[in-house]
């Protein structure tokens, strides 16, 4: 079984987690791509849902779903997004496609989230994928500068603006052993939006596509 399709088994088994008629968060990146196009095969009957970034919001209307403002609709049901790298805790990091505070926004406001991943994303510890940081353009420096007394290797992502109009800096050489305490401290400094550490609010499922299949991962 082929990356992409332990992917797209991953996504499928999310499908179950779906309620009828409820408003739903939906994720960004190629995984998060198969779940749409597998919820859009299922025609499980949705009142609407809500994207993380402008390209699902396209992907999800080019099926015929309803899209929603966060603003218009209260707390969600369900989000499911994929991740660059889980830990067995289910703390994430995200923000490989650069849609890192939409998804975290809009995770923040659902009452699960279920990541859906191929088992290359399982780690023991987060950091060999770069943490991305999305900054206020005139704070780059200055950020970028703070990163690295907190022992990481800032890069600012070459020729990119994330959909809210500001930079991302992928920050390397971390080791995350306290994913919730590093993710503290990088949220409180100055000119950061948000970093891609999902673990003050972390995955509830994780669900990974494996060359046998679906796996369910609780956190540990």
């Amino acid at each position: 079984m082929t990356q992409d399709e332990m992917k797209r088994a991953a996504a499928a088994a999310a499908l179950k987690y779906v309620e009828d008629n409820t408003v739903i968060g939906v994720g960004t990146g190629s995984t998060a791509n198969h779940f749409i196009d597998l919820l859009a095969e299922s025609r499980i009957p949705l009142a609407g849902t809500v994207a993380s970034s402008i390209a699902t919001a396209e992907r999800l209307k080019g099926h015929g779903f309803k899209v929603m403002e966060l603003n218009q609709t209260g707390p969600l049901s369900l989000y499911v997004d994929g991740a660059d790298e889980s830990d067995p805790r289910l703390n994430l990091i995200k923000g490989g496609g650069g849609a890192l505070t939409r998804e975290k926004i809009v995770a923040a406001a659902s009452d699960k989230f279920v990541c859906i991943a191929d088992e290359s994303k399982l780690v023991d510890v987060l950091g060999e994928f770069p943490l991305p940081v999305e900054v206020i353009p005139m704070a780059q420096s200055y950020v970028a500068r703070e990163m690295v007394k907190l022992g990481g290797n800032p890069s600012l992502r070459q020729g990119y603006t994330t959909d809210n109009g500001n930079f991302i800096l992928d920050v390397s050489g971390l080791s995350i052993v306290d994913p919730v305490e590093l993710e503290r401290q990088i949220n409180q400094i100055v000119g950061v939006v948000t970093v891609g550490l999902f673990a003050a609010r972390s995955a509830d499922v994780l669900i990974l596509g494996t060359p046998g299949g679906a796996q369910i991962v609780m956190p540990a």
